[in-house]
């Protein structure tokens, strides 16, 4: 057999688009956390369930992992001191009063300049400085130095004066004022067991769980642990180089506690599977494996031909096309399953991205 026939296939970023009906975008959560829909992909023909039979499908002794990250109020609206309309994403929290933040306004002011922010100081909102460019000069984020009353950290600045970063595919009202969906977007767009404030978007695949579910893992004897990874904007932006190895990853920061290696140990121990809820505790976990280092930032890009390490089974929605997550997934459970899950989903209309639907797949075994 020549060399040529049993090379790896190349991918292309074309290789991971699909056809995909808008109303199949959920623009609100299922009535009930665990009344989603979850396509069991472990096998083909996939299988349709209800997420609330997932602890029926795990084995005692098997490891769920969670992201716990908290989703924070890190959009801001304000404008600049000629009176330009700004708007802010406040990617990551510095030392002192000083985030970094992305920037959508028509003119890009220059370092030094005020920014009055939810009406500014004078209105009870607050200020800040724009103090340059992220991480270097050439960077696509801006450093700024917030001045809140009263010496109010950044944290509760935003907490006061944010708005929920919901994704550019659901539609709500982005300019702050009455939302009807407020509410239920402040309780559903954040996981039953979020601990740590840093995240702009929810580690969705977890969004499905509820406490009658946690329960009967329990009861199942399936093990629980939990890593942090402050999902950052970067998980929207889309891929726009053909070539994947031309693509640049978004940097996003991640800790895996003590207590969490040292389940992952007992699991290792005793033959039980990791199961990864997500995408970002995929990352989380390899990246910890790839490096050695228990925190720190990752911007591991996972396609197909990755090696990994610790996940054997992963839970996860339906991502975008096109999307660094396809092509995650693509590599976790095989290129060609994942696109035939994809035309199965569509065709039995599984609702799509952050409120949507779910589905486990589980690593081929060389």
């Amino acid at each position: 057999m020549s060399s040529a026939s049993t090379a790896p296939r190349t991918f292309t970023l074309s290789d991971f688009d699909f056809e995909l009906p808008e109303l199949l975008i959920a623009q609100h959560p299922a009535p009930q956390r665990s009344g989603s829909r979850l396509l069991d992909g472990r096998t083909a023909p996939p299988t349709d369930r209800i997420f609330r039979e997932l602890p029926d499908l795990l084995q005692p002794g098997d490891l769920l992992v969670f992201n716990d990250t908290r989703v924070v109020k890190a959009r801001v609206f304000g404008e600049k001191a000629s009176g330009g309309k700004l708007e802010l994403l406040i990617e990551r929290v510095l030392t002192g009063n000083e985030v970094v933040a992305h920037m959508k306004v028509s003119k890009k002011p220059l370092p030094g300049a005020t920014l009055h922010l939810a009406g500014g100081a004078a209105a009870g909102g607050f200020d800040a400085t724009l103090l340059g460019r992220y991480p270097d000069a050439d960077g696509p984020l801006f450093r700024l130095a917030l001045r809140g009353p009263a010496g109010e950290s950044p944290w509760e600045l935003m907490e006061r004066h944010g708005h929920l970063p919901l994704p550019p595919y659901i539609e709500r009202q982005q300019a702050g004022g009455n939302d009807p969906h407020a509410g239920e977007d402040s309780e559903r767009y954040q996981t039953v067991f979020a601990r740590a404030p840093g995240a702009v978007a929810a580690p969705t695949a977890a969004l499905h769980f509820d406490d009658a579910v946690l329960a009967r893992l329990a009861e199942r004897g399936i093990e629980r642990a939990s890593v942090t990874l402050h999902v950052g904007a970067g998980t929207f932006q889309p891929v726009k180089t053909e070539n994947l190895a031309e693509h640049r990853m978004h940097s996003e920061w991640y800790e895996v506690p003590l207590a969490t290696l040292a389940a992952l140990e007992r699991c290792r121990q005793r033959g039980g599977r990791v199961v990864a809820v997500g995408t970002t505790t995929v990352r989380t976990l390899e990246s910890w494996a790839a490096s050695g280092q228990a925190a720190g930032d990752t911007s591991i890009f996972i396609t197909p031909g990755f090696q990994f390490q610790v996940v054997d089974l992963l839970l996860t929605n339906f991502h975008l096309p096109k999307s660094t997550l396809m092509m995650l997934v693509s590599a976790f459970a095989g290129y060609e399953h994942i696109m035939q899950l994809y035309r199965h989903a569509v065709a039995q209309r599984y609702r799509f991205f952050s409120y949507g639907d779910c589905m486990l797949l589980e690593r081929p075994r060389a």
